[in-house]
């Protein structure tokens, strides 16, 4: 194969940024991704809050679906907070110190989501959808994004749970794509891998 066939027939690279509140459930899904794609997880999941306390990556994933092959970077955000309570931690079995460090941990890795989202060419935007939409980590993620002219996909999460509401998220979003999932139970998996497919053409 010649360089010139070589330069035609390499996937588009496409950087994929994970966003949302904390324990959306963003590192579970990056992690679905990262094995159906690539054989692989992206990063570790906790029950304690704010264990994605820095930006993790997963690259080089060939991800193709109807024949659109792309070359992502799968990018999983710490989760976004208004405010980090050092005294959230305590209840987890986390010590005096630990919580105090783990809270500093977070707070940077917050700030550093957020700048680094200059670099998303898609951003997945997870909601815990067990929850109110109107919550302001949401609209800041969302303003940020339509600020920067960032392509991106409301992805309501845990939609296996009793107390998910889903039509609330979609009413509250309704000028936007929602594609509801359960990263769990990969319900909805294939229809978001389709929403992704039609933006990833769309990047330059």
């Amino acid at each position: 194969m010649s360089w010139k066939t070589w330069l035609k027939s390499k996937p588009k690279h496409v950087r994929l940024g994970f966003y949302g509140e904390v324990n959306a459930g963003k590192t579970t899904l990056a992690n679905v991704m990262g094995i159906d794609w690539a054989g692989q997880e992206v990063g570790k999941v906790s029950e304690i809050p704010h264990e994605t306390r820095e930006i993790a990556k997963l690259e080089k994933v060939n991800f193709n679906v109807d024949g659109t092959n792309i070359d992502l970077t799968l990018i999983d955000m710490p989760g976004i907070a208004t405010t980090v309570d050092p005294k959230s931690f305590v209840n987890y079995g986390l010590s005096a110190g630990e919580a105090m460090q783990r809270a500093k941990e977070a707070t940077r890795g917050i700030v550093e989501a957020i700048k680094y989202l200059e670099q998303v060419d898609v951003a997945l935007v997870v909601l815990d959808s067990t929850k109110t939409p109107f919550d302001q980590v949401n609209f800041t993620i969302l303003g940020n994004l339509e600020h920067q002219k960032k392509p991106f996909i409301i992805v309501p999460n845990k939609i296996d749970c009793p107390e998910s509401d889903v039509k609330t998220v979609q009413e509250a979003f309704g000028d936007y794509e929602v594609v509801p999932i359960s990263a769990l139970k990969k319900e909805g998996i294939d229809k978001l891998y389709d929403s992704i497919a039609k933006l990833a053409k769309k990047v330059k």
